[in-house]
């Protein structure tokens, strides 16, 4: 099944920017115990990361669409 796109170009570049920033602190950033480097909040940062990058690639996002959010028509 295909989607149309609901995403501007602008805005796919910075959800994968931002996804980026999001799996980088999820996984290194947030503060864990020494024998255990991530925590369960970092691990739910660093999913919504991936979440983020993969609307930003397919320009695509399942809560704009439903809430009716088009791109305009050229």
């Amino acid at each position: 099944m295909f989607y149309r796109k609901n995403l501007p170009g602008w805005e796919r570049a910075m959800r994968s920017v931002g996804g980026v920033v999001m799996i980088a602190y999820g996984l290194f950033g947030m503060p864990g115990l020494p024998f255990m480097p991530g925590t369960m909040a970092g691990y739910l940062i660093a999913g919504a990361g991936a979440v983020a990058i993969l609307t930003g690639f397919f320009g695509f996002c399942p809560m704009c669409a439903m809430v009716g959010r088009r791109l305009p028509s050229p």
